[in-house]
C-alpha cells in the first residue's frame, strides 16, 4: 500500500451540507432552518438552561452539601532528586527554585518528596518534607530544616 491509495472506510465520512445554493439543492431559500423565528436568525437561540422565563431547573433545585476546596492547601513539589544539580554543602531555599527555574510559582508553601536519590550533602530549607525524604538528606550527610 502506498500514501496515494490510502482511503477513509466506507461510510466513515459524509459530505458537508451545502446550505443556500438554490432549490434543487434540498437546502434552499431558508437553508434548513425553518421559517423564522428566533432560531432562524443569525445569532439566534437561548443559553443553555434557559426555559423561556421560567425559573430554571438548576435554580429551582436546592443546593446541598459543603465543598472544602476552597479552603484547600496547595503545595508546590520538588522530588529528592531534583536536588542534585546543586554543589555540595549549598543551601537550598524556596527562593532560590523560584529564582533557577525549578518552580513556576509558590502556593502554600514547598513540600520535598522523597523520590529518587540524593548525592550530595545539602542542607535544604521548605514548609514541609516527607519521611522518606527527611531520611535521605539525613542520609547523605545534609540536613532538612522546616521553615
Amino acid at each position: 500500500m502506498k500514501l496515494h491509495e490510502l482511503r477513509p472506510s466506507e461510510g466513515s465520512t459524509k459530505s458537508r451540507k451545502r446550505v443556500g445554493r438554490g432549490p434543487g439543492s434540498g437546502l434552499g431559500t431558508t437553508s434548513g432552518r425553518g421559517n423564522n423565528g428566533q432560531n432562524a436568525r443569525s445569532g439566534g437561540g437561548t443559553r443553555p438552561g434557559f426555559e423561556g422565563g421560567q425559573m430554571p431547573l438548576f435554580r429551582r433545585i436546592p443546593k446541598r452539601g459543603f465543598s472544602n476546596s476552597v479552603f484547600k492547601k496547595t503545595w508546590s513539589i520538588v522530588n529528592i532528586d531534583d536536588f542534585n544539580i546543586f554543589d555540595a554543602g549549598a543551601i537550598i531555599t524556596p527562593e532560590l527554585l523560584l529564582e533557577c527555574g525549578m518552580l513556576r510559582k509558590m502556593e502554600h508553601g514547598l513540600k520535598v518528596l522523597g523520590d529518587g536519590e540524593l548525592t550530595k550533602a545539602l542542607t535544604i530549607k521548605a514548609h514541609k518534607f516527607t519521611q522518606s525524604a527527611i531520611e535521605k538528606i539525613e542520609a547523605a550527610g545534609g540536613k532538612a530544616e522546616v521553615i
